[in-house]
């Protein structure tokens, strides 16, 4: 039963009570060596994730409230070269030690971390809060922290390499956090939760409040975080796992919800694209191609492997794509080309930005992962995004449990088995030689892969499908000093809705490809 409105406790009353409970926690005499003196620490509390857990359903009962914050004006005007101006001091780094990739430093508040978390370290079962002071950070001569007050808050953390020069991963803002693995490269961002993205002007930005961190000797390291928003709460456990290949975070998540939300999305990635060499939507930038990602893979639960290359849409438009599944396998965005001749960009490498594959743990059930595409002009602006919508409604007063691994990457982590698709192009079909009518388009799609399956006598056979319009040809050829087969089509349809085509390569009913999808716009 929820105690009336007067008498409903504090969300800080809570956190007390349901961290606090159990039995009182031994001093600490003698503090770990991991914790840098430098370095103000609270009381030990007792802590473990059915804590966390219960903690979360418990301000699941109460309304939300913002959490205490320097005026927002102040945090917007600590811009980014004021924010990138403030370094964490070296001598302050938590959990550092020789060769290991664990030491953890924090971010003050700015424009990109405007709300405060708390940050708490853990061994054992014992946690301390690491209390905020602006005596940890490096200041410039003209000090812009001193403009938020000596209570400000932290607004993340980022973990180190072994170098301790460079971070491989960093919690910053909101319920973003990235990873620099397997190129040691940031680039596409993951989220907690999403709400409403695709609602123009109504998203909710759903934040962790605070955070666990826990090592152990051998380097392995658990992020537990508490998620607020004026519609849910939910307790996170991460488990991040380094390998040779790049990262695997092991998400275990509750969910509780305050209120109705019409679209939820689960396991969430955000990145950005521009264009690429064959998609230049109108711009004045010398280089061929910039984007973190180009395209969406799919596997879904029927064991079809699906690719649909990314668009900027056109000016003014917001495209929502629906990938409707039963049971998904994986979903992920991706970065395929890895050719540095293709991006001409000796700065930002973007052939090196990691790829972000979904593995979820258990059955999902029924959904579809939804692709948001906004329209940007400027490769600063994260406008893709993708994540897992349920068919079952998230009502108030409900909860959801699920699990999943994400992997920082280079390409899908488990094998399609097919030859995947390497390129996407189209322009004018071929009209001069009265091959296809005016105004008709054709599109070429290369596939690379294991291709062995491909030789013998009987044929390959190109299919390729439209909504709209109609298929005027389509056909397969093989490119050996390539190594890749190409579909050609040309498609006629005239002005009106929005086209989706799909596209692949068989032959005798067994397909030697993924799916290629693709869709065109209404005004394209």
């Amino acid at each position: 039963m929820v105690p009336p409105p007067s008498r409903r406790p504090s969300r800080r009353q809570i956190l007390s009570a349901v961290l606090a409970s159990g039995l009182a926690p031994p001093a600490w005499a003698n503090p770990s060596p991991a914790w840098p003196a430098t370095v103000p620490l609270g009381p030990p509390r007792r802590f473990d994730f059915d804590r966390l857990k219960r903690l979360a359903r418990e301000m699941a009962r109460i309304p939300y409230a913002p959490p205490n914050a320097p005026p927002r004006d102040q945090t917007v005007a600590f811009d980014y070269d004021a924010f990138g101006s403030v370094a964490y001091r070296p001598e302050a780094t938590l959990w550092q030690a020789p060769g290991l990739a664990r030491g953890v430093r924090f971010f003050p508040l700015g424009s990109p971390a405007p709300a405060p978390v708390a940050m708490h370290v853990v061994l054992g079962d014992l946690a301390r809060e690491v209390l905020y002071s602006p005596g940890l950070f490096r200041e410039p001569a003209d000090r812009p922290l001193e403009a938020l007050g000596p209570h400000a808050g932290f607004g993340g953390f980022r973990v180190l390499n072994a170098s301790d020069e460079t971070d491989w991963l960093a919690f910053l803002g909101a319920s973003y956090f990235r990873c620099a693995d397997p190129f040691n490269q940031y680039g596409l961002s993951a989220r907690g939760l999403v709400i409403d993205a695709s609602r123009t002007g109504r998203e909710e930005f759903p934040a962790f409040r605070s955070f666990w961190i826990a090592g152990d000797p051998t380097g392995l390291l658990t992020v537990y975080a508490l998620l607020d928003g004026p519609s849910v709460t939910g307790a996170f456990r991460i488990v991040h796992d380094r390998g040779p290949k790049g990262l695997i975070q092991t998400f275990t998540v509750a969910l509780n919800f305050r209120a109705d939300i019409a679209q939820l999305g689960l396991a969430p990635l955000t990145s950005m694209y521009w264009y690429d060499a064959n998609d230049r939507t109108p711009n004045d930038d010398w280089r061929p191609q910039v984007h973190d990602s180009d395209g969406l893979a799919l596997w879904t639960g029927r064991g079809e492997r699906l690719w649909r290359p990314l668009r900027d849409p056109p000016r003014g438009q917001v495209t929502t794509s629906a990938f409707t599944d039963l049971g998904p396998r994986g979903y992920g965005l991706m970065q395929r080309d890895r050719r540095a001749p293709d991006y001409q960009d000796d700065k930002d490498y973007y052939e090196k930005r990691p790829s972000a594959w979904v593995e979820p743990i258990g059955d999902w059930g029924a959904g579809a992962v939804t692709l948001l595409e906004l329209p940007s002009d400027t490769e600063a602006e994260d406008n893709i995004g993708a994540f897992w919508t349920p068919a079952t409604p998230a009502r108030a007063g409900g909860a959801l449990a699920f699990g999943y691994r994400l992997h920082w990457t280079d390409e899908e982590p488990q094998s399609p088995g097919v030859a995947r698709v390497v390129a996407t192009r189209f322009g004018p079909a071929d009209t001069v030689a009265a091959i296809a009518p005016a105004g008709a388009r054709r599109f070429a799609i290369d596939f690379a892969g294991d291709l062995s399956s491909v030789a013998g006598t009987s044929p390959v056979e190109a299919v390729a499908t439209t909504s709209r319009g109609r298929i005027l040809t389509a056909t397969a050829a093989a490119a050996p000093e390539a190594g890749t087969w190409r579909l050609l089509f040309d498609l006629e349809a005239p002005p009106g809705e929005p086209i989706l085509l799909r596209a692949y390569l068989r032959r005798g009913g067994q397909a030697l490809t993924e799916t290629w999808v693709y869709r065109i716009s209404a005004d394209a």
